[in-house]
């Protein structure tokens, strides 16, 4: 298929390279704290690309479905979706007004870095738990050797033994 199909697409459409990039990337989310913000970043990702004015405008968004009840059988409802409303209007109601709330820019960077890294999104609690279920460290670490510490008995300043 690559080396078939390929040619032909990136042919056909003026493009280049292969069909499929860029590496898919995922990342764990502490869903009581982020979950709805993650919902509204990704399906406000269109509108502040200037693909569209309104999220319900992009046909591959699950706005839609989650905002309009718009039936969609790829999606399955979170159980905090869910907690929204009572009942199915409370909860599409709720999910437009989330939508009327700025996505602050600190959160937006932090959703970004957080995917750009891997590092768990989340709460320092949830981060150490992922790491504890995994027996690994997960994530981003500061990049380079590890800053120098001074040697126990000298005194920074003057390079001095206290003795």
């Amino acid at each position: 298929m690559g080396r078939c199909y390929v040619p032909y697409f990136n042919q056909k459409y003026s493009k280049s390279g292969t069909l499929c990039s860029v590496r898919f990337k995922a990342n764990s989310v502490d869903s009581e704290h982020y979950l709805l913000s993650c919902y509204r970043y990704i399906e406000l990702n269109p509108v502040r690309a200037g693909m569209v004015e309104k999220p319900e405008e992009y046909c591959w968004s699950s706005y839609r479905s989650n905002a309009y009840g718009e039936k969609d059988d790829l999606i399955t409802p979170h159980k905090l979706y869910l907690k929204l409303g009572e009942n199915n209007k409370q909860r599409l109601s709720a999910y437009r007004d989330l939508f009327k709330l700025v996505l602050d820019e600190n959160l937006i960077k932090e959703i970004c870095s957080s995917l750009q890294t891997g590092t768990p999104l989340g709460s320092q609690k949830f981060k150490d738990e992922i790491e504890e279920l995994l027996g690994l460290k997960v994530g981003y670490t500061r990049q380079g050797r590890p800053k120098k510490t001074e040697p126990l008995g000298f005194d920074e300043k003057t390079q001095l033994k206290l003795f």
